[in-house]
C-alpha cells in the first residue's frame, strides 16, 4: 500500500509538471498564471513537506579469535566475522509538524531490514510476537498542543534515548556500537511528551509498555523522565531516569499451531504465578562538548539495577564510555572510544552478559567521506574481560580478549537534515 501511494503521488506530480510545461508562452507585456486545482496543490504540498530517505549500511569484519560460527560476541550490529554482511537497509518517511504553516500534526515511519533488525527487534525474550513488528523500527504520529511554548506528544513505536549512540551508523563516531548501546533499551511503544521550558532546558516524559515491548507482556506501564540542558551552544547535557517492571506475567507462545481462545496466533493465556514484581531502574547521563569546530568530546555514565521480585537480590550493571572525534579535513576524520562495563549477576542471572565480569573495550575508527551521502570507515577494536568469555575456534575454549577489524560502507540519500 505504501509503495502504491508513492507511485500515485509521483504520477500526479508528473501530470502537474507536464501541464505546467504545456502552458502558453506569455507574450511581451502579458503574463499567464498556471492553473493548479486543489488536488494538484494537495499533492505538491504533501511531497514538499515529506522526506523520503534511504540508507544502506554494509561491512566486512574479521575476528582474530576465529570464533565458532563466525560470531562476534557482545556486538549489537557487526555480529559476523569473515563475511560480507548487510548491517541495515532502511526507508525513512517523515512528514513533520510545521507550526509556521499552521500544521500541528505529523508522522514518521522507519522500515528496517538486515542484521540490525534481528538485534533490536528479533528477541522473543522481550516481544511476545517479534515477527509481527520486526521490519518496523519506528512508527509514530505527532501532535503539538497549543500549550505554552508547545507541548509535543508522540504516540507509537520510537527509538530509545538512553545512551549516547543511535541506530543509524552515519550519526555515530564509530562503526561498531558500545556495550551500553547493546544493553540499554533500543525502542519503546507508547506516549512520548516533550516540552521546551526555554532555549536551554527541555523536559521529556515517557509512558510506555516497557523495554523493547511493542506488545506488553505484563500490563505494567513503565515511565521515564529525560532532561536536556544546553548551557552553551557548544555543550549539551542529558540526564535520564527510567523505571519499569520488566518481568513477563505470561509465557510466550512462539510456535502456535492453533489459537483456541485468542483471536490472533501467538497471544498467550499461559500465565505465570506468582507474578514477578521486581523493578528495573536505569540512571543514564551523557554530555557532548564541541571543544572546537573540529574536535568533539563526549562522555556517558550509567547505573542499572534489576530484580525478578521486589525482595530478590539485585543484578547490577554500571560503567561509562568516553568518546573523541577530530575532523582533520572536510573528508577525513578519526574517532576513538574507551568503555568500561561492570556486571554483577544475581542468582537468577545477569542483565547483560549473564555472569560476573568486568568488560572493557577500546576502538579507533578512521572515516573518509567520498561524497555527501557516502562514507567509508575502517576500524580496529579490542574487547577484553577479567573472565574467559570470548569464543575461539575450539569448542569449550574461551579467551579473555577479542580483537576485530572491520571495514564499513554507508550510503544514504534524502532531504532529511541532521541526525536521523
Amino acid at each position: 500500500m505504501l509503495l502504491e501511494r508513492v507511485e500515485q503521488l509521483e504520477k500526479r506530480l508528473a501530470e502537474v509538471e507536464a501541464r505546467l510545461s504545456n502552458a502558453p508562452v506569455p507574450q511581451p507585456g502579458t503574463s499567464v498564471t498556471p492553473q493548479i486545482d486543489d488536488t494538484d496543490r494537495e499533492s505538491l504540498n504533501f511531497l514538499r513537506d515529506t522526506t523520503f530517505n534511504v540508507i544502506i549500511d554494509g561491512y566486512y569484519g574479521y575476528n582474530f579469535n576465529h570464533p565458532l560460527g563466525g560470531i562476534n560476541l557482545l556486538r549489537a550490529y557487526d555480529v559476523s566475522s569473515n563475511s560480507f554482511s548487510l548491517n541495515q537497509a532502511a526507508l525513512i518517511i517523515e512528514n513533520a509538524p510545521n507550526l509556521e504553516k499552521g500544521k500541528r500534526y505529523g508522522l514518521r515511519l522507519d522500515l528496517q531490514y538486515g542484521q540490525a533488525t534481528e538485534t533490536v527487534q528479533g528477541n522473543a525474550a522481550n516481544e511476545p510476537r517479534p515477527q509481527v513488528y520486526r521490519p518496523l523500527w519506528q512508527a509514530y504520529g505527532t501532535y503539538i498542543f497549543d500549550v505554552g511554548n508547545g507541548l509535543t506528544v508522540d504516540f507509537g513505536k520510537y527509538a530509545g534515548s538512553l545512551g549516547y549512540e543511535t541506530n543509524y551508523t552515519k550519526d555515530n563516531f564509530n562503526y561498531s556500537r558500545a556495550y551500553f548501546f547493546n544493553f540499554l533499551p533500543f525502542y519503546h511503544f507508547g506516549f512520548r511528551s516533550t516540552y521546551a521550558l526555554n532555549d536551554k532546558l527541555t523536559l521529556t516524559h515517557w509512558l510506555v509498555n516497557g523495554v523493547q515491548q511493542a506488545e506488553d507482556f505484563n500490563g505494567f506501564k513503565s515511565q521515564a523522565l529525560l532532561i536536556t540542558w544546553k548551557p552553551t551552544p557548544r555543550i549539551k547535557s542529558q540526564f535520564n531516569y527510567y523505571n519499569g517492571q520488566e518481568q513477563r506475567d505470561r509465557n510466550p507462545a512462539l510456535n502456535p499451531t492453533f489459537a483456541p481462545v485468542a483471536s490472533q496466533p501467538g497471544l498467550s493465556i499461559d500465565v505465570i504465578r506468582p507474578v514477578p514484581s521486581g523493578r528495573f531502574h536505569v540512571l543514564d547521563t551523557y554530555h557532548t562538548f564541541n571543544v572546537t569546530d573540529k574536535l568533539t568530546l563526549a562522555v556517558e555514565g550509567d547505573y542499572v539495577v534489576g530484580r525478578v521480585f521486589r525482595d530478590s537480590p539485585p543484578a547490577t550493571v554500571w560503567g561509562g564510555v568516553g568518546y573523541a572525534r577530530y575532523q582533520w579535513t572536510a573528508k577525513f576524520a578519526i574517532a576513538s572510544r574507551l568503555e568500561y562495563l561492570a556486571e554483577k549477576a544475581s542468582p537468577a542471572g545477569g542483565l547483560f552478559s549473564g555472569i560476573n565480569q568486568d568488560l572493557k573495550e577500546h576502538t579507533i575508527t578512521a572515516e573518509y567521506k567520498f561524497a555527501d551521502g557516502f562514507l567509508g570507515r575502517v576500524e580496529y577494536r579490542r574487547d577484553f574481560s577479567n573472565q574467559p568469555f570470548f569464543l575461539t575456534e575450539q569448542p569449550g575454549i574461551l579467551k579473555k580478549e577479542q580483537n576485530t577489524a572491520s571495514f564499513g560502507l554507508v550510503w544514504w540519500m534524502g532531504r532529511k537534515k541532521g541526525a536521523w
